[in-house]
């Protein structure tokens, strides 16, 4: 009886950190094909006005670096997110760069798996942009500015006299 009631303790502490492990191997999105809304292919401007436009609608903070580069970083809950994406006129690519609190291994270069969902997103957003329907297949809302700085206020320097 005891030997049972061991095993069974043992199998739902196993199941406890198996749920916690909620790691995937890291897909980049390499090479998606900028949809045409007409015969006309875009111009490099408007695809870059088009993919900020797109990110910006999710909650990233999206910067040109250069012509056919733009880096999308992305806070939520207390996480963080940090893409490359290189374009030109008729293709783009979601390359990871960095990443805070997302389990992120370079040895097996795996991450949490809420950040595939983020790529998802990110990719139906500049899909639509150009004016293709797809869904946003993921609900992971970005965190509001006034939210980060309670999450990162650091309240063990607050003194409570009682």
């Amino acid at each position: 009886m005891n030997r049972i009631i061991r095993l069974i303790t043992l199998a739902g502490f196993l199941l406890v950190v198996a749920a916690g492990c909620r790691t995937s191997p890291i897909k980049n999105l390499t090479e998606a094909t900028i949809p045409a809304a007409s015969e006309q292919t875009p111009t490099l401007d408007e695809v870059t006005q088009r993919i900020l436009s797109a990110g910006k609608k999710l909650g990233w903070s999206m910067n040109a670096e250069r012509s056919g580069h733009i880096v999308g970083s992305l806070q939520f809950r207390m996480y963080a997110a940090i893409v490359d994406i290189p374009y030109n006129e008729t293709r783009y690519s979601i390359l990871y760069k960095d990443s805070a609190n997302l389990k992120y291994d370079a040895e097996t270069s795996t991450i949490d798996s809420s950040y595939g969902c983020l790529v998802r997103n990110l990719h139906a957003s500049i899909q639509r942009e150009f004016g293709k329907t797809v869904e946003l297949t993921c609900d992971l809302t970005p965190i509001s500015s006034s939210q980060r700085l309670l999450d990162t206020y650091d309240y063990s320097a607050i003194y409570f006299p009682y």
